[in-house]
């Protein structure tokens, strides 16, 4: 059977126990490309990969991001550590060559070295953003917008990291996953939660058991857009029990807040519309605020066919009246 073997994160001080062994009675080992120092610590030279032509029992070795690539491409493949491990140890790797990217950077960067966490926020939100846009467009550019993301996240426990006695990376990725495993007992615990709605109130309880000092709107950030913040406010309530029972309740609460927006038009009247489209949105499990960005999105490709079709009819689409720019937003609609 050919098997992956991976050899670690890429340097040949660190090239695993295991894998040397499963090397040792290895018939055939393959590898693609190697730095030098990494393929003179293996027991010898392994011959140049070609996946279109591997024999049976060849022993394929490449560092760990590498050979998680290549155990995909190859599915029937065994691995050295298993398939799970590999994985772990892939993106463990794959992370801390970017933290090693944002220390340098911290270092070596005269634009790096004078940031702050203030400064660098307005471009964690930015990318944040730019993150929500892409899950807007079907995912179109997501991996590079993660990216940036995640970059953003580095730095800033760069930046902590540098504080007296502040964490470091691996410490704040710890934290959140010892988080993670006690806000979901029904995974690591005895709880039950069958449905997404019971696993969310069971989050909302959790973090209030956690929190109980705080009071029922605890962690309420002032700085999030209007949308989440009324989404994160009404999910606090609800796990004080305040909350609409389902979709029809919430909708039937929309409808009363229309109808006092429509006998007393004002910004006020307006606002408790829009906090029950809120409540509607979470009854129906769906994200506000990517709910209305993908909306803006249609709105936006529809003017803009709209537009399109005007012209090659010979009209300026932007020169027309209302009526007439109706008709071809309508015809883009179809």
């Amino acid at each position: 059977m050919i098997r992956v073997i991976a050899l670690g994160p890429g340097a040949p001080e660190a090239v695993p126990a295991a894998a040397l062994a499963a090397l040792a009675g290895a018939p055939r080992v393959l590898a693609p490309p190697l730095d030098p120092a990494l393929a003179a610590a293996l027991p010898g030279a392994p011959e140049p990969l070609d996946l279109t032509a591997l024999p049976a029992d060849a022993a394929v070795v490449a560092p760990d991001p590498e050979a998680l690539r290549l155990a995909r491409a190859l599915p029937d493949a065994e691995t050295v550590p298993g398939r799970d491990a590999l994985r772990a140890r892939a993106i463990g790797a794959e992370v801390a060559a970017l933290a090693e990217v944002g220390l340098r950077l911290r270092r070596e960067c005269p634009w790096d070295r004078v940031q702050t966490a203030e400064t660098i926020v307005p471009h964690t939100i930015e990318e944040a953003f730019e993150v929500a846009d892409a899950v807007a467009r079907g995912g179109d550019g997501l991996p590079d917008e993660l990216g940036d993301l995640l970059f953003q996240a580095v730095f800033l426990a760069q930046l902590l990291e540098e504080e007296e006695g502040g964490a470091d990376l691996g410490a704040v990725a710890r934290g959140q996953a010892d988080k993670l495993i006690r806000r979901h007992p029904h995974v690591y615990g005895d709880a039950a939660a069958e449905t997404p709605s019971g696993v969310v109130d069971l989050w909302e309880r959790r973090k209030r058991e956690e929190r109980a000092e705080e009071g029922i709107f605890h962690d309420l950030p002032a700085g999030l857009p209007a949308l989440a913040w009324s989404t994160k406010a009404q999910g606090r309530a609800a796990a004080a029990g305040f909350d609409h029972p389902d979709a029809a309740s919430a909708l039937a609460k929309l409808d009363e807040e229309a109808a006092e927006l429509r006998a007393d038009p004002g910004a006020r009247e307006l606002g408790d519309v829009l906090f029950a489209a809120v409540a509607v949105a979470r009854a129906l499990g769906a994200d506000p605020e990517l709910a209305l960005r993908a909306s803006a999105q249609r709105f936006r490709a529809r003017v803009e066919e709209a537009a399109r079709l005007a012209a090659a009819s010979g009209a300026d689409f932007e020169a027309l009246p209302l009526d007439e720019q109706v008709r071809w937003y309508e015809a883009a609609k179809a």
